[in-house]
């Protein structure tokens, strides 16, 4: 990690790297980390640092083990269901709500991150494209007009990055996924908010298939069984959407 100068926006500079370090694997799975030593080596003081790590804590990314240090942790199988869940949860009902509320701008935004999407899949550049597939989730959420949800979201983003897995190339192609944003963006323009949230709900959970049925496969080893994948318990996605 880079050395980071002292600024007023320090705590937002120490929140992004240390998140893109534990992101990358840049601070491992499992490794252990003072607060002094990681203030050192990004050159700050402690107690940016120490908030920093508290608030990736509150999203499952690290845990303080007493009189130790901040463990770095491992995104599970049962992490992944329980992240899945909750964007199903949260994220269909938010889109039936934006789609009232986008206003001029925010469809312009919209129609800008899915084109710089499709032009990255034809690139074959798979980490702008889910670069610009973050941001047109966040946009549809802030419509919502709840920024605490958008920020959430993201962070339970984060946990299946800190995997380090896709179902890029793996279950699907860059150009599946690009479709079915194109699917969910033409309900929008359409001004159909069932039809949109229908259309996320159904992203969502297809990602959450493919994801876990590929990462348990690889857990378990070839030939094995995939883990039964169990996300109808959220209400939201099953029964109210």
């Amino acid at each position: 990690m880079k050395q980071l100068p002292e600024t007023a926006s320090v705590n937002a500079q120490v929140l992004a790297s240390l998140r893109a370090a534990v992101i990358t694997g840049e601070l491992a799975p499992g490794s252990l980390h003072s607060v002094q030593n990681l203030a050192t080596q990004l050159g700050v003081s402690r107690t940016p640092v120490r908030e920093a790590l508290i608030k990736l804590a509150q999203q499952g990314m690290v845990r303080f083990e007493r009189n130790r240090g901040v463990r770095i942790l491992l995104t599970s199988l049962h992490d992944l269901e329980e992240v899945f869940a909750l964007r199903l949860l949260l994220e269909p009902p938010a889109v039936r709500r934006a789609v009232t509320r986008l206003d001029g701008n925010q469809k312009r935004e919209l129609r800008r991150m899915f084109a710089h999407m499709e032009k990255a899949a034809k690139a074959d550049d798979e980490f702008t494209m889910f670069e610009h597939d973050r941001r047109f989730h966040r946009v549809l959420l802030e419509a919502a007009g709840n920024a605490r949800l958008a920020a959430f979201v993201d962070g339970l983003r984060d946990m299946v990055l800190r995997r380090g897995v896709s179902t890029a190339r793996e279950s699907r192609s860059l150009d599946d996924i690009v479709a079915e944003h194109r699917a969910i963006l033409d309900l929008i323009e359409a001004g159909d908010a069932e039809g949109a949230a229908k259309a996320m709900r159904e992203h969502v959970r297809h990602t959450a298939e493919l994801l876990i049925a590929q990462e348990a496969g690889a857990d378990l080893g070839p030939g094995l069984a995939a883990v039964d994948i169990d996300l109808d318990w959220t209400l939201a996605a099953r029964d109210q959407d």
